[in-house]
């Protein structure tokens, strides 16, 4: 496969209802949407940077200057040799930005299965043609709008409630919801809000029957990490500490954490999100599928992946109606608590030319030949 041009596309959605984390708050998803236009046709990719370096290192505006600067001129210089296996290694030399790189191992993987005519699941290994869904709940006004709240999403048959927590908001929502809900599972995310000092305060979520406690401490911690986990009984979840199968392996042998949560776009592309998986389940470690606000695009990739043999928990693999008036595809319809896994070539899914043309704010396109 050769790569000729790469088109980049700023895409702007906004939010059915605003989400809060304490990262800040979004009304508006604005996305990177890549195009690899390639000699055996076109594949599509998403960016999941943040717009501000608040979630990550990384934000929008970094990750298109080196996708343009440095990432894309190492693929156009593979000449017919690349393929989405050789992705990452055409791209080792510049270091980080993993969310970049997944966008356009994302596109490469798209357009060469597309040209197969073999699906995303079929590729990474799914087992499944369905998927479990849990939705992920963020910080509200008040207790009472969060129950509503949860409350609706419940009656939209969701399988399990995910709530975003932070000093100040945690032991009182928590049982708020947990009182609300009954026995349905209930897991909670910290992204990074506390510290080991905290750990006896942590130790009280553990009267709420919770599924794990994600990310309570910065992601450089492991070691605080498993000092928690000596004392909670809740199983403890790493996101942001989990950048690969090697940082997954480290984690797990220090016994910080005994779930891991799996996002393409952090470990640098749905390869590597599949190679975490295979190693935490040498481990016994069970892993789930985690959100970034993706369009339909990245939603379908997600579906892919969550349906492999190891994902035995309910992922943030939401419908498109849970964040977007309109999803830039065709919209993911939740199904008794389920979405369906695509079955089409690549993604099986593409956007809608209507809606792309609508939503983009910005396009620009790099090419091979502008280079010869």
């Amino acid at each position: 496969m050769r790569l000729d041009a790469m088109e980049l596309r700023r895409v702007e959605l906004p939010l059915v209802t605003p989400f809060r984390t304490s990262f800040g708050t979004q009304t508006v998803r604005t996305a990177l949407i890549v195009r690899a236009i390639t000699d055996v046709g076109d594949g599509w990719g998403e960016c999941v940077a943040e717009v501000e370096p608040l979630y990550s290192s990384e934000f929008l505006d970094a990750a298109e200057l080196v996708i343009c600067d440095h990432l894309v001129p190492r693929l156009f210089n593979a000449g017919d040799a690349l393929t989405a296996a050789t992705v990452a290694g055409l791209l080792a030399a510049v270091k980080g930005h993993p969310m970049a790189k997944a966008a356009l191992e994302m596109a490469a993987l798209d357009a060469e299965l597309r040209a197969e005519g073999v699906s995303f699941a079929t590729r990474l290994g799914a087992v499944r043609s369905e998927v479990d869904c849990g939705v992920s709940v963020g910080i509200t006004s008040t207790i009472s709008a969060l129950v509503d709240l949860v409350g609706r999403y419940i009656d939209e048959g969701y399988r399990r409630i995910k709530l975003k927590i932070e000093p100040g908001w945690d032991i009182e929502p928590v049982a708020a919801v947990r009182a609300r809900i009954g026995s349905l599972p209930l897991q909670v995310d910290a992204n990074t809000a506390y510290t080991v000092a905290d750990a006896d305060h942590l130790a009280r979520l553990d009267d709420f029957d919770l599924l794990l406690i994600e990310q309570p401490l910065p992601e450089d911690d492991l070691r605080g990490h498993a000092e928690v986990a000596k004392r909670v009984r809740t199983p403890i979840c790493l996101d942001e500490s989990i950048i690969s199968a090697r940082s997954a392996i480290e984690a797990i042998e220090l016994g910080a954490c005994s779930i891991v949560n799996i996002k393409a776009g952090r470990v640098g592309g749905y390869l590597e999100a599949v190679r975490v998986h295979d190693v935490c389940a040498a481990r016994g470690v069970r892993v789930w599928c985690g959100g970034m606000l993706e369009t339909g695009l990245g939603r379908a990739a997600n579906l892919a992946l969550a349906a492999l043999p190891n994902f035995a928990l309910p992922g943030d693999t939401s419908a498109s109606a849970r964040y977007w008036v309109h999803d830039l595809t065709d919209d993911f319809v939740l199904i008794d608590g389920r979405l369906r896994v695509p079955d089409g070539p690549g993604l099986g899914v593409a956007p809608l030319p209507d809606r792309l043309s609508e939503m983009t704010t910005n396009v620009s396109t790099l090419r091979r030949d502008a280079r010869e």
